[in-house]
């Protein structure tokens, strides 16, 4: 070490231990410049092919979500918050998806879900058929035309197992694009499909249970007891019933051997998972309860790390490898209801499992990737003081109207900050919270215009990845494109065929790494190419 660098250290050594924190003055900010430069001068990408591949999604989990989520997590471990890191801020590669849908500026779930999981993108509230299907409309020809095969399709046929953790109903958007292909996103029961359509389509929940590939998953883990028809006690979800009398359950345990049915924490971390082929777990009637609120004991739901866990243990004995989608749904869902503490609670959740799946799988053999399917209507604004909480206000020295560091542009949140009796135009028209309604968990963050629930938002959003072939998801691309580098990756589906015959999770050199994408990247995917190769993703 040079002796500028060495002198620097240890000052910046003995002010830590005179003052108890780093003093952040020019040693500190200048070691931080000269470690980051270090890492990435001697970065070595790999550059073979995965094993196995891991994508979690932060349903809603834009940049703002992120950074705020990285604040309030370090903040919960005492500290400032600003410098801490989020375990996938410390992967090797980051790119920007751009989530809009083929008809519509800002996107839902159900066509950024399908982009992400098929490689082409699709129609708002559409799931699986591309932007030639009717929207609400089921068509029988129209839909055979329109139908595409997920990575989890491309798995199975590539003999790798293949499962799916939600903290959402099993049902809903993210997971459904997995394996439904439908008209209509809402269409998870069969009583949700208009009459005249019924004999056209299955329900998404029988097309989990029945059809390829989702009755080939080796783990369903989330919510939607409801949706599949299992008896529930009287509860307050307001999700869809159905009317077919059908247990699907029981269509799912059919012929199964060696399978399992878990319906809480402790079943499901008891689980004996080396002697298990199928693992279920549906943990709730809808959605599964928002971290803050989930019942702790082994009679309660499970965390999204508990789950990725039990799916990781289950999916890591295959030789030939394995696809797992695990989503942090309750993200989105905490954003629609202007609940920033819930928001950022579930997001530090997935970083939780994240955590989790980078320290128990092998970073030579397996692709992981963390990023959103689109964005939320969500700012992080003002000058607070730094380490000013998360969740607090901005600016306290306006007294009799203070404004917080988190807010939302529309939503549910505006009649909680209007001062309810007030007619006087003139007069202020927001009232100041009691700090202990602030404190509480579904305290809404303010929005200036109402709505009953709060909108996406479109911006691009980023993508976290580290393993091999991971290099190739840098840059600001379409939405569509990771599925591309999925199936590139682990050599499955028709991104496959561009696979070379190299050895699995192979490091090189900068420089080698550096030629070797620019020959893969002008091999695999010339724009031309991308625009036109979506016609082979359907059946």
């Amino acid at each position: 070490m040079e002796k500028t660098a060495l002198t620097n250290l240890m000052l910046t050594l003995a002010m830590t231990v005179v003052f108890g924190v780093p003093v952040e003055e020019v040693n500190y900010w200048n070691r931080y410049g000269e470690k980051r430069l270090h890492d990435a001068l001697n970065k070595k990408d790999i550059v073979g092919h995965a094993k196995n591949v891991i994508i979690f999604i932060g349903d809603g989990m834009g940049m703002s979500t992120i950074t705020a989520a990285r604040i309030y997590k370090g903040q919960l471990s005492g500290n400032n918050g600003e410098e801490y890191q989020l375990v996938y801020e410390k992967f090797p590669n980051i790119g920007l998806s751009k989530t809009y849908n083929v008809d519509k500026q800002v996107p839902d779930s159900a066509g950024t879900a399908t982009a992400m999981f098929t490689g082409v993108k699709s129609n708002y509230y559409m799931l699986g058929l591309d932007s030639n299907a009717q929207y609400g409309v089921c068509d029988n020809q129209r839909n055979k035309r329109s139908r595409l095969d997920s990575i989890m399709k491309w798995a199975q046929v590539a003999g790798k197992d293949t499962g799916v953790v939600t903290t959402t109903r099993v049902t809903h958007a993210t997971p459904a694009a997995l394996y439904a292909h439908s008209n209509h996103r809402d269409w998870e029961c069969d009583s949700e499909i208009p009459l005249k359509y019924r004999d056209c389509i299955k329900d998404i929940a029988r097309q989990l249970v029945e059809d390829e590939p989702a009755k080939n998953f080796k783990v369903i883990l989330g919510g939607g007891q409801k949706q599949l028809g299992i008896p529930v006690e009287p509860n307050d979800d307001d999700s869809c019933n159905r009317t077919d009398g059908r247990n699907l359950l029981h269509t799912w345990m059919e012929g199964r051997q060696n399978s399992l049915f878990v319906n809480n924490t402790g079943d499901l971390m008891n689980a004996n998972v080396d002697k298990l082929d199928y693992l279920m777990g549906i943990f709730s009637p809808g959605h599964m309860p928002y971290a803050l609120e989930r019942d702790h004991g082994p009679n309660g739901s499970p965390s999204l790390q508990n789950m990725t866990a039990q799916a990781i243990k289950m999916l890591s004995k295959s030789s030939t490898g394995f696809v797992l989608m695990v989503e942090g749904g309750r993200i989105d869902h905490a954003h629609h209801a202007n609940y920033a503490k819930m928001a950022l609670h579930e997001a530090s959740e997935l970083a939780d499992a994240v955590d989790y799946a980078v320290a128990n799988t092998n970073p030579r053999e397996t692709l992981i990737i963390v990023t959103a399917d689109h964005s939320h209507a969500f700012t992080m604004n003002g000058y607070p003081n730094r380490g000013n909480d998360i969740l607090g206000y901005a600016n306290k020295s306006v007294v009799d109207n203070p404004y917080e560091t988190l807010t939302y542009a529309n939503g549910p949140g505006y009649y909680t900050h209007l001062v309810s009796n007030s007619s006087d135009c003139s007069s202020n028209l927001w009232r100041v919270i009691p700090e202990e309604e602030r404190k509480q968990s579904r305290y809404r963050h303010f929005s200036p215009y109402y709505l009953e629930d709060e909108t996406h938002g479109g911006e691009d959003v980023p993508v976290f990845s580290t393993g091999p072939s991971s290099y190739l998801l840098t840059g600001v691309f379409e939405q569509n494109y990771i599925a591309h580098v999925m199936g590139y990756a682990a050599c499955m589906g028709p991104p496959g065929k561009y696979c070379e015959d190299v050895n699995i999770g192979m490091l090189v050199s900068p420089s080698a790494s550096s030629s070797h994408s620019v020959t893969a990247m002008s091999a695999l995917f010339i724009p031309a190419l991308t625009l036109s190769i979506g016609a082979l993703y359907k059946r």
